[in-house]
């Protein structure tokens, strides 16, 4: 059991709950939630001791001051957003360490339902649909990082698309952590009505030495009968932040999500995306890049819970290791009694550049049912020599050639995304890892 000291004492966390007038409901997760969280204990990960890293810089709340424009953001922040992030833009919400600095949504959108604003503004202007729909996917008494996110949570994103409206424009977020006393956890809420369709793209960057700073964040995705959602998001925090985020989706009948997930960061990470196909039909596709450098440790799984008849997922996932970096990718794949023709398959590759980094693949099958039909494949091993001197006889140098087999070994993620921002941007960020 746990006895870590607790970031904030419960007088101080309901003082701030009811200074940012949340409603009674919010405050009673939170104290129950930090209650929680000095009992429970770290996650259980597979080869990965998250008890023994420095988590003990949570951060305090801290109010942000709203932006008008987005000039006054770091270049770093400007130059991720489309149209050059000059002015004023639509379709975007910004947060900057505890708090959410800038929302914009086009007024067509607004006309056809669709909702898409801070967390903590749609407490008190869609109230009822946050408390259906908070932490009901992701549970807060599942172990202590839940149990913190909870109670600590700010700023945060709400996004609802009414039935049958389809969102043909990517809506996007920018997380940014520049303070390192200033807390960040932000929560990611999406609600799709029946049948409605929506592509939400997100970024999350640090600037400056922060200390060890916890990002520990929450998505929940509820997609309900027929809906269709694409979550894309490119982690790019800095070595002086441990990332941890958990990523879950509930699929009723016919629902269908669509992961993107780009984990470029610097520091430990720990990555937990999970599709829960609970309808009939419903779909879930994975995919999922990897880079680690320097003496990096991360833990990435990617998993699909099949409950409903007929339902389908698909996972890949490539990860590159270099210089004493290690990661642990796991691939879970669990299909319930019950859930009849469906299919699972997954696929973990691991391509490691230097003698001392290492990775470890794990796809696990997990079945209840004998009317399904799964598979999965995976390796992990070094650049091959052969490849190598082969293309060196035909001209190419060292560098090149072995940038050319890395690039062929993640093409099968990459050239699959459908947005072209977010395989630019994954490009752009693997070559700058990599120093190439």
């Amino acid at each position: 059991m746990s006895t870590q000291t607790l970031p904030i004492d419960r007088a101080s966390l309901v003082e701030q709950s009811k200074a940012r007038k949340e409603p009674e409901w919010m405050t009673t997760i939170r104290e129950q939630a930090l209650e929680l969280a000095g009992s429970l204990d770290w996650p259980a990960l597979e080869k990965t001791r998250i008890d023994r890293w420095n988590l003990t810089s949570f951060g305090t709340y801290k109010q942000a001051e709203a932006l008008t424009t987005l000039d006054a953001l770091p270049e770093a922040a400007r130059s991720l957003l489309a149209n050059g992030g000059e002015g004023v833009q639509t379709n975007l919400l910004v947060q900057r360490n505890s708090g959410v600095v800038y929302s914009s949504l086009s007024e067509e959108l607004k006309q056809q339902g669709v909702v898409f604003t801070s967390l903590e503004e749609a407490l008190s202007t869609h109230e009822e649909l946050v408390k259906s729909s908070f932490m009901s996917v992701v549970k807060k008494d599942e172990h202590k990082l839940t149990a913190l996110h909870a109670a600590l949570w700010s700023g945060g994103v709400f996004l609802y698309v009414p039935k049958n409206v389809v969102v043909d424009v990517p809506l996007q977020a920018l997380f940014l952590t520049d303070d390192a006393e200033a807390s960040f956890s932000p929560h990611v809420l999406i609600v799709a009505e029946q049948h409605s369709s929506v592509t939400y793209v997100d970024n999350f960057i640090s600037e400056g030495q922060l200390g060890g700073l916890v990002q520990n964040g929450v998505v929940e995705v509820i997609a309900k009968p027929g809906a269709k959602v694409t979550f894309a998001s490119v982690h790019n925090l800095n070595e002086t932040v441990a990332d941890l985020t958990y990523r879950r989706a509930s699929l009723d009948n016919d629902a269908s999500i669509e992961w993107i997930v780009g984990e470029m960061h610097y520091g430990n990470a720990v990555s937990d995306t999970t599709s829960i196909l609970k309808g009939n039909g419903s779909t879930s596709d994975a995919k999922l890049i990897c880079v680690g450098t320097n003496d990096q440790k991360l833990n990435v799984t990617t998993r699909a819970v099949h409950f409903g008849k007929s339902s389908d997922s698909q996972m890949i996932t490539r990860a590159v290791m270099r210089d004493e970096a290690t990661a642990i990718i796991n691939g879970v794949t669990k299909i319930e009694h019950g859930a009849t023709k469906a299919n699972g398959e997954q696929t973990e590759k691991v391509l490691m550049l230097s003698p001392k980094a290492r990775g470890d693949a794990n796809p696990i099958l997990l079945i209840d049912e004998d009317d399904v039909t799964a598979g999965h494949a995976a390796s992990v091993g070094q650049v091959n020599p052969e490849q190598v001197y082969y293309l060196m006889s035909r001209g190419i140098s060292r560098t090149q050639a072995e940038r050319l087999i890395i690039y062929g070994f993640l093409d099968p993620v990459v050239n699959e995304i459908p947005l072209e921002q977010i395989r630019s941007q994954l490009q752009s960020l693997v070559e700058r890892k990599l120093g190439q």
